[in-house]
C-alpha cells in the first residue's frame, strides 16, 4: 500500500532506536498520553496528562482518588502508557512514532517524595496545579520496567528500562 510515495511496510522489521532519546523528545512535545490498567479482568484505557521523571526511570500523573483507574492501580499495580505523535489527519502512518511504556504504578501519598514529583509535574502542567494540590488527588509514579517504540508503521525497538 503506498501513501505519498512511500510504502507502507507489510512486515514488523527490528527498530535501532535509542528510547531514552525519543521519550526525552516525546516529554517536551507531548503532554497526553494513555494510560492502561485492568478492572475485573477487563482492560481500561484513560487518558493523562503525564510527565517523565529526569532520570527516565519514571512517569508522573495525577488522578482523583475517586476513579476507576486509581483503584485498578491499587488493585493491580502493572500498567501500559501509550505516548505518541498521530494527528487527526491519518496520512501520518510513516511519520507516527508510539512508545509504549510498561511498568508499576504506586500512588506518592505525602512526604519528601511527593513534593519532589508535583513539583516536577507543574513545571510541565503548570494550570494542574489547584488540582495536583487537591486532597482528592493522587499522584502516581510508574516505574519503568521496559518500553516499546514503534516507528515507520512496523520498525519496533526495545528498551529495559535500565
Amino acid at each position: 500500500m503506498k501513501k505519498s510515495g512511500k510504502e507502507i511496510p507489510v512486515k514488523v522489521s527490528q527498530g535501532k532506536v535509542f528510547i531514552p532519546d525519543r521519550l526525552r523528545v516525546l516529554n517536551r512535545t507531548q503532554r497526553q498520553g494513555v494510560l492502561a490498567t485492568v478492572s475485573d479482568e477487563q482492560p481500561f484505557t484513560s487518558l493523562i496528562a503525564y510527565t517523565l521523571t529526569p532520570n527516565m526511570k519514571g512517569v508522573i500523573f495525577t488522578t482523583p482518588k475517586d476513579t476507576t483507574k486509581y483503584r485498578n492501580i491499587l488493585k493491580k499495580k502493572q500498567v501500559a502508557i501509550l505516548i505518541d505523535t498521530r494527528t487527526k489527519t491519518g496520512s501520518d502512518y510513516l511519520e507516527t512514532e508510539a512508545v509504549t511504556i510498561i511498568g508499576t504504578a504506586r500512588p506518592i501519598l505525602r512526604g519528601k517524595e511527593r513534593s519532589e514529583l508535583a513539583e516536577i509535574f507543574v513545571k510541565k502542567h503548570p494550570k494542574l496545579t489547584p488540582f495536583v494540590k487537591s486532597p482528592t488527588t493522587s499522584l502516581i509514579l510508574v516505574e519503568i520496567s521496559h518500553c516499546l517504540h514503534v516507528s515507520g508503521f512496523q520498525r519496533i525497538s526495545v528498551w529495559r528500562g535500565e
